[in-house]
């Protein structure tokens, strides 16, 4: 379903509340769009599939829990209110000890495990 929006919202958006709705984790949803990007929050524990966007940066902002974003040569940890961006083709894979809630800040129309696919793959364009 895709949200078009002709007029400006008379709410602000609450990121954990919005997250707090997802009932999966691992299943990115759309909050909201500025011009081709979309802001998604998601929920995650464990660790996710190492994988790569040849075509875009990604975003992390913590907004609950810890991060670790795991590159070629280290981690990073991300910590509530923290802002992390994964440069375009730098392979990575986030993680989380514990359950955190995070927002991600892509173009629209790509996919949470990049080119990789597999099991992991969420569903694209689906807001909550």
């Amino acid at each position: 379903m895709r949200h078009t929006q002709q007029q400006p919202s008379e709410h602000a958006i609450n990121l954990a509340q919005k997250a707090s709705l997802i009932e999966q984790q691992w299943s990115p949803r759309v909050i909201a769009e500025m011009n081709e990007y979309q802001f998604k929050v998601v929920r995650i524990e464990g660790e996710f599939i190492w994988h790569s966007h040849p075509e875009t940066d990604e975003a992390f902002i913590v907004i609950e829990g810890k991060l670790r974003i795991d590159l070629p040569h280290g981690s990073v940890y991300v910590a509530p209110g923290e802002l992390y961006v994964v440069p375009r083709g730098v392979e990575h894979r986030t993680a989380a000890e514990s359950e955190t809630k995070l927002m991600m800040i892509e173009p629209r129309g790509i996919l949470n495990t990049g080119h990789e696919g597999g099991e992991r793959t969420a569903d694209s364009d689906v807001w909550i």
